[in-house]
């Protein structure tokens, strides 16, 4: 059985007020325990990691979120609610046209409120997409990583979704040059089996394993060199 992609793992200066920030907006519990702080998602949405570091962020994150909207007031609401939690505005280049609205959370880190009417996160869920910089063969391993079908592949951008629906997560072109350490990484549980041998699964498909972590985790690289963490499900 594929790992289970539970969260987006961010490295953070503040875990507890990132992960509060996020379930708020998201309307879900908080886990705290030695790996940080977690905002958990269930069988169709992402779920949330946050680990402290003490390192500054440095330019844009390569991977943000997209939050869905109901309807233009729907939008409206998710706007006011993030800016009471602690999010600001943030200015990327959005073309005034443009009806997507972009807010940086507390930590920095950009987000998405999607207007309404975008079919492409039509039933992914509030917390809709993790979209991410990356090739086009970066999206094709992640299917085979992950056991999801491919639901997007034109030009350089792909997509993957899980069969039972949810977050989806897109690629969008190649990474951009790297602006220091990467505090961004995907969060893979191995449900069934042992750690061992799915490194070696994914090692066959062009991953390139890192070794274990202190924090228990056992790390990899995937084709365009992101890192992603492997832990034992319990």
């Amino acid at each position: 059985m594929p790992s289970r992609l539970t969260a987006l793992n961010v490295d953070v200066h503040d875990p507890a007020r990132a992960g509060g920030f996020w379930a708020a907006l998201l309307g879900r519990e908080v886990r705290t325990g030695a790996d940080g702080v977690l905002v958990p998602g269930s069988g169709t949405q992402l779920g949330l990691r946050f680990t402290a570091t003490d390192e500054p962020k440095v330019g844009r994150d390569r991977m943000h979120l997209h939050l869905n909207s109901i309807d233009a007031a729907d939008q409206r609401r998710t706007v006011a609610k993030a800016l009471r939690l602690g999010a600001r505005h943030l200015d990327v280049g959005q073309l005034p046209e443009e009806q997507h609205v972009v807010l940086a959370d507390p930590e920095g880190g950009e987000l998405c409120v999607i207007e309404p009417g975008t079919t492409f996160l039509a039933g992914c869920g509030f917390l809709a997409e993790l979209t991410c910089e990356g090739s086009r063969d970066v999206g094709f391993f992640w299917a085979a990583a992950l056991g999801w079908p491919l639901v997007w592949d034109e030009g350089p951008q792909t997509a993957v979704q899980s069969p039972r629906g949810g977050t989806k997560v897109s690629w969008d072109g190649p990474p951009s040059p790297r602006r220091g350490r990467e505090r961004q990484r995907f969060d893979l549980t191995v449900a069934g089996g042992d750690l061992a041998d799915e490194v070696a699964r994914l090692t066959a498909i062009g991953a390139t394993p890192l070794g274990p972590r202190p924090d228990g985790t056992t790390g990899l690289a995937d084709p365009d060199g992101n890192v992603f963490l492997l832990r034992a499900a319990g």
